[in-house]
């Protein structure tokens, strides 16, 4: 070794040559080995190449040797790596001067090692590129018997290497490696195909600095398949995962399942390097972004998370969100779509839901995902903006606050709420910002309803309160501007963050003081809010000796009884700061009417939540009343009004409550009076002096009750300054006062019947007295409501009743259900005034209207859900007892008055306490129809179905009854009310049970036998009949029927025609066709509406895919795709209908211009079809589906001709020949108003025309890319801007014909005129 070296440094080579010439083959290798083990390597590669000349033979076959050596030697391990450095660098310097068929060689034997995986380190590969450079640069080489050029050979070894088994240890050093190597497209797209395939038998750690080089290789091309390649490797371990959860082990043992953490951490590193190489090229970010675009339904947790890493770099944020935006809704969309028709569910598989990746994706940034989390934050509050509830017209908020999410924009906003809640919980470092933003928007956002703001605040208190604690500065700050909020926002953020004043004094105190202010607030709402800031700490912090948490009037969280433990020590605290509250509410007494009102709501629930407070409340309470209380037994009125009313300017308001005063007084007197009876008991042991307290302000208080009853009654119109002659108006200020009294009068007289029932214990004479406040009541209620209509308000209108839903839920209870002995005399003074019973029935359905709209009813208890819809289960009951026991056909026969019936009103209640069931306590339905438990037989039902189509049978045959009398007793508003009833306990059934198709088989039958000329009522079960068919099956076949039916009645267009009388369908005829055909339209739109979604679904499958050989095969075998088949089938069926319809003698107006609008529909959907075939035609070859020629030919054969002849009837409905001149009168005075709208919506026909021409003119090209003439079903169409209407031109040619012959003179004068008049 020394030798060599020594001759190296010297001048002359030739000896050198010598030397190494006289040296063997063997042992120059290990000579070579030795040096390199020594690491003196470099100095003896030096040498070798200085005597090795590359001309001479034998000097370009020892540098062949010594790379053959090195090569394998660098991998074995044995050679420290910087020294393996230096070799392969030395190597590389020397490769360009290497000869043709050395460097194939060297080629093959890389090719060769790869192949035996003896590719350790990668340290000899760095050296593969630069041969194949050099290669590239020779002329020719001897492949196999014959030559080939350079890069030919080039090509072959890099086949070669790429079909060959990797070993998976040398597959990072591979893509690393042919980053330097030229490659074409056609070969990166080969290599990078393999070594996607690699990522399944690598192991896991392997996989993060695999996609770095890939991600660096994709440099040269191929983004979207390196991409697209990551995401279906991670999707697919997504998917292997969730199986092995759901089914437990394993089955396939061969198949080792990772470990949950170590894929996450792997996915987590693997997005940061993605992100890091979007950073650098922009265009791997759009070639991203484009790939989710086009697979919206693919998206997968590590997508959803790879998109909210991208969403970091500024330049992509808007477009992440955007199409993330547009994904959810699509995806809500989709479901709802899908949820909605048994046609697509049996068409399609089960699609995933992007609500749930993106739940996943919060569940999985767990795993140290911090580049993840600000994405979420801000696609949560990204939702929550976007699909919150907007603001209506003038501020008021448009939509409801429904309990359940329904809609694809609720349920995206609630999926925002979802995703910070989660955030919350599981990252401590985005908490103070999700609580920041959350406060932010409560504060700014008083012009819009955040309800969904407020929902989550409480979510996040509710389930980390002592988190909470850490930001209750950002909490107290908000607390400052209370008083500006609206008063919604006040109630819902102090309930929200009710735990937390428990435990913190500070935060506390700090709401206190803010409320203290409020009180004296320039602005209503501001005081309002302090007045429920106040009333919400009192029900809260409870007094020592208060009733256990179970006899409260609200539920509390677990997180809230944790906090009273702690707090129970302080009890005695409590009281100071609660009878300070008080005192400050007391001075609200003196406050406008609005702000009373708020604290007469309130008081009854702080009584029953913390009832130490009651002696005060009561006290200042009687206070209050005494005010407006007559003492002078013999003086009537017992009450002062003129002190409750006050005037500004010429108007007059209400100053003071007082019907509400009273009923808050009677409320908390009655529960004080119940729960002592149930204390006492249970003990006897109480406080003296509390005991004389309460009862001297108990027996004062009954004695005015009684007092005030007894001189109500006695009491007539005209002592309250109320005459019949009276004016009620709501126009002059006289008459404001008069409706004010009126109410006030009424609402003590309720107030006082409430109480009465209650003490008279079921005694006549109690009852006799109840019944003469009643008749007061009525003929006072009768007045206003005769007078006021006379105003502007509508004379129906009844003012909110004071009587509380438990009490209404009692009334009805005795009035129907008791049939105890004892009380049958006392229920008979009730139950004989028809009066009474029908307006406890009317203020039941009003109690369950108020709770239906706004989930809450007036009066004490009516803000707590559990007891509402105690009172919903047990009127439920007594209304179903009722109707089913007394026939309304007994009822109707005795009926004068032109009032709804008691069974009508009785059905009304059933209807709406189903339908705020369905919305407000969806889950508890079966509960509501279980508690009617009024027949033997409910314990019939054998599944969950059963229930509902017990009582469905019920109604069925109330229905029946209905149907089945004659014309004159038919009651149309009963049998419209129990079709309603039957659509909402319908959805209740599951669409794959027995009863759901006895239901359909019902309505069908219904539908096809009953003859009523009414509308309403045939509107009513045609819409049962759609919703349910919808759900069984495609309701294209029905339409279809319909269509028949109508144009059977309605006649055609063409009077010389003589349509074939059918008849499917007995509800359909001359008196509801019309109604019947609006409804079709609207039906015939919700098809085309799938149908139009799933030629959407298809074009994205071809365009993404490109379509599978498998799928061209089935196709070439003349098999049509499924999905296909179906639009195209579904087109057809409505293509008749709509043939059928367009030949209909239609009502000028709304019918003609909707059915326009669905065939301007129809064509628009034709053409979307055709583009589709025309992307299959440009994309696979194959022919058209037979069926598919048929539609075309249909259409052109059958619809079109019969469009232009319905446009000339629309255009020119009254010009029609050979009508008398009798009927056409009628007819165009009929047809004015219709026509002159129909002028004004013109647009339709106009649409209409473009549609079949934009149909036409794509089939044309559809035409040449088939090879198919499809034009030869299409006819030419009538030229709209000159037609001719025989009818009138004979008409005008006899007209002329006759003045010819009377006058007669100079005939040829004027005649020239008179050709120019028939031209015109």
């Amino acid at each position: 070794m020394d030798r060599i070296i020594s001759l190296s440094d010297g001048d002359s080579s030739l000896e050198l040559q010598k030397y190494l010439s006289s040296i063997g083959e063997e042992k120059l290798i290990t000579l070579i080995t030795q040096s390199a083990l020594k690491g003196k390597i470099v100095g003896v590669i030096k040498a070798i190449f200085k005597g090795s000349p590359p001309t001479s033979t034998e000097g370009s076959e020892r540098r062949l040797l010594l790379y053959q050596h090195c090569i394998p030697l660098c991998e074995s391990g044995d050679v420290h790596s910087e020294v393996a450095a230096d070799v392969i660098g030395l190597l590389m310097l020397e490769t360009h001067i290497l000869t043709g068929p050395s460097l194939a060689k060297l080629g093959e034997l890389f090719v060769k090692e790869i192949k035996g995986g003896k590719i350790t380190n990668g340290k000899s590969l760095e050296l593969f590129p630069t041969v194949l450079t050099a290669m590239t640069a020779c002329e020719k080489l001897s492949y196999g018997k014959g030559e080939l050029s350079g890069e030919e050979f080039k090509k072959q070894l890099i086949n070669s290497l790429c079909s060959s088994r990797w070993d998976p240890q040398c597959v990072i050093y591979l893509t690393t490696m042919f980053r330097d190597v030229p490659l074409s497209s056609d070969e990166l797209h080969f290599l990078v195909e393999k070594v996607l395939r690699m990522f399944s038998k690598l192991d896991l750690q392997a996989i993060p600095p695999l996609v770095y080089q890939l991600l660096l290789l994709s440099a040269k091309g191929c983004k979207k398949q390196v991409l697209d390649g990551i995401i279906s490797y991670f999707k697919q371990q997504d998917i292997n995962q969730h199986e092995e959860q759901s089914h437990g082990e394993s089955v396939d043992l061969e198949v080792q399942s990772i470990p949950q953490d170590q894929l996450r951490h792997v996915e987590g590193t693997v997005i940061l390097h993605i992100v890091f190489a979007v950073r650098l090229d922009h265009e791997l970010g759009r070639e991203f972004l484009k790939i989710i675009k086009t697979s919206y339904g693919d998206l997968c947790p590590f997508s959803v998370a790879l998109l909210l890493s991208v969403a970091r770099i500024q330049r992509y944020e808007e477009q992440v969100f955007d199409l993330l935006k547009g994904s959810i809704i699509k995806s809500f969309k989709d479901e709802q779509m899908l949820q909605g028709s048994k046609f697509l569910q049996d068409l399609l598989p089960k699609h995933c839901s992007v609500s749930q990746m993106i739940l996943d994706t919060v569940k999985n940034s767990v795993f140290g995902w911090d580049h993840v989390t600000q994405g979420l934050v801000q696609l949560g509050f990204f939702l929550m903006d976007t699909f919150g509830p907007k603001p209506g017209p003038f501020g008021k908020t448009t939509e409801v606050s429904a309990t359940v999410a329904r809609t694809p924009t609720q349920l995206a906003c609630k999926l925002g709420g979802q995703v910070l809640l989660q955030g919350f919980k599981m990252h401590e470092a985005i908490r103070g910002e999700i609580l920041e933003q959350v406060l932010n928007r409560l504060v700014t956002k008083t012009a819009s309803p955040v309800n969904h703001f407020l929902d989550l605040l409480c979510d996040i208190v509710t389930s980390a309160p002592m988190i909470l604690l850490e930001s209750s500065s950002k909490v107290t700050e908000t607390f400052d501007h209370l008083s500006y909020l609206p008063l919604a926002t006040v109630q819902g953020l102090l309930k929200a963050v009710q735990p937390l004043l428990k435990v913190s004094m500070s935060m506390k105190d700090a709401l206190i003081v803010v409320l203290r202010k409020a009180m004296f607030s320039s602005q209503l709402d501001g005081r309002k809010s302090a007045v429920a800031g106040f009333l919400l700490l009192l029900k809260n912090f409870k007094v020592l000796g208060s009733l256990a948490t179970s006899q409260c009037s609200q539920a509390i969280s677990s997180s809230q009884i944790q906090v009273d433990v702690h707090s129970r020590y302080n009890a005695a605290a409590n009281e100071a700061f609660c009878l300070e509250i008080l005192s400050s509410l007391r001075r609200c007494l003196g406050q406008q009417a609005d702000v009373r009102l708020m604290l007469y709501e309130g008081f009854y629930g702080v009584v029953s939540r913390n009832s130490q407070l009651a002696s005060s409340i009561m006290q200042t309470l009687l206070s209050q009343l005494r005010r407006y209380y007559e003492p002078e037994q013999d003086l009537l009125p017992p009450v002062k009004l003129q002190p409750c009313i006050t005037a500004h300017g010429e108007q007059v308001h209400i100053q003071e409550p007082l019907a509400h005063l009273v009923s808050c007084t009677v409320h908390c007197l009655l529960w004080l009076k119940n729960m002592r009876r149930s204390t006492n008991t249970d003990d006897d042991d109480d406080d003296d002096d509390e005991d004389e307290d309460e009862e001297g302000y108990q027996s004062e208080l009954q004695t005015i009750l009684e007092s005030m009853t007894k001189r109500m009654i006695k009491s007539e119109m005209e002592d309250f300054e109320l005459d019949k002659s009276a004016e009620f108006s709501h126009v002059s200020s006289v008459g404001v006062k008069n409706n004010i009294f009126a109410v006030l009068v009424m609402g003590l007289y309720e107030v006082l019947i409430e109480y009465n029932f209650v003490n008279a214990n079921y005694s006549k004479i109690h009852f006799e007295e109840l019944m003469e406040l009643f008749n007061r009541y009525f003929k006072l209620w009768e007045i206003q409501k005769d007078k006021s209509g006379k105003g502007r308000l509508p004379s129906n209108k009844t003012p909110r009743s004071l009587l509380s839903m438990g009490f209404i839920s009692t009334l009805l209870t005795v009035l129907f259900r008791d049939s105890s002995q004892s009380r049958e005399e006392a229920l008979s003074v009730l139950r004989s005034n028809g009066e009474f019973v029908r307006y406890s029935l009317s203020m039941a359905v009003q109690k369950i209207q108020q709770l239906e709209e706004t989930g809450v009813a007036d009066g004490p208890d009516g803000q707590r859900s559990d007891l509402t819809f105690r009172f919903l289960c047990e009127m439920t009951s007594v209304l179903m007892w009722r109707y089913t026991n007394v026939p309304s056909a007994v009822e109707d026969a005795g009926k004068k008055d032109k009032r709804s019936s008691l069974s009508h009103l009785c059905l009304e209640g059933l209807l709406r306490i189903f339908t705020t069931c369905q919305q407000r306590y969806p889950d508890k339905m079966p509960m509501l129809l279980t508690s009617i438990g009024n027949s033997e037989d409910v314990a019939e039902p054998e599944e969950g179905d059963g229930m509902s189509y017990f009582y469905i049978r019920q109604f069925q045959r109330a229905l029946f009854a209905q149907l089945s009398r004659g014309e004159d007793d038919f009651n149309s508003k009963e049998a419209q009310l129990l079709v309603s009833i039957l659509s909402v306990l319908s959805l209740q059934l599951k669409p794959s049970s027995q009863q759901f198709v006895q239901m359909i088989t019902w309505t069908v039958k219904i539908c096809k036998e009953t003859s009523f000329e009414d509308s309403a009522l045939s509107k009513g079960l045609l819409s049962l009949l759609f919703s349910l068919h919808v759900l069984f099956k495609s309701p294209a076949s029905l339409l279809l029927e319909l269509c028949q039916d109508i144009h059977s009645h309605l006649g055609d267009i063409d009077q010389d025609v003589e349509v074939e009388k059918q008849s499917h369908f007995a509800i359909v005829n001359i008196k509801t066709a019309a109604t019947a055909a609006l409804l079709v339209f609207s039906q015939i739109d919700k098809v085309l509406d799938e149908v139009d979604w799933l030629i959407g679904r298809k074009k994205n499958q071809t365009a993404s895919d490109k379509s599978s050989p498998v799928e061209e095969a089935t196709q070439a075998a003349g098999q049509q795709d499924p999905v296909e088949k179906a639009v195209t089938l579904q087109l057809g069926t409505l293509l008749t209908a709509l043939n059928e319809l367009v030949q209909t003698t239609l009502q000028l107006g709304t019918c003609t211009i909707t059915l326009l609008r669905e065939l301007s529909r129809t064509y628009t959907i034709l053409t979307t079809l055709v583009k589709y075939y025309i992307q299959v035609c440009a994309t696979q070859s194959g022919k058209l589906p037979a069926r598919f020629e048929k539609l075309v030919k249909l259409s052109g054969s059958h619809l079109t001709p019969q469009c232009y002849s319905f446009i000339t009837y629309v255009q020119g409905g009254d010009l029609c020949g050979g009508v008398d001149d009798k009927k056409k009168k009628k007819r165009n005075e009929v047809n004015t108003v219709a026509s002159s709208k129909l002028i004004r919506e013109t647009k339709a026909i106009p649409n209409l025309i473009f549609s079949i021409e934009q149909y036409e003119k794509f089939l044309i090209t559809l035409s040449k890319k088939s090879k198919v003439n499809l034009m030869q079903y299409m006819k030419l169409s009538t030229s709209r801007d000159f037609r001719i209407n025989a009818a009138t031109l004979d008409a005008a040619l006899q007209e002329q014909d006759d003045s010819q012959e009377a006058v007669s003179q100079d005939a040829e004068e004027t005649q020239e005129p008179k050709r120019k008049k028939r031209k015109q």
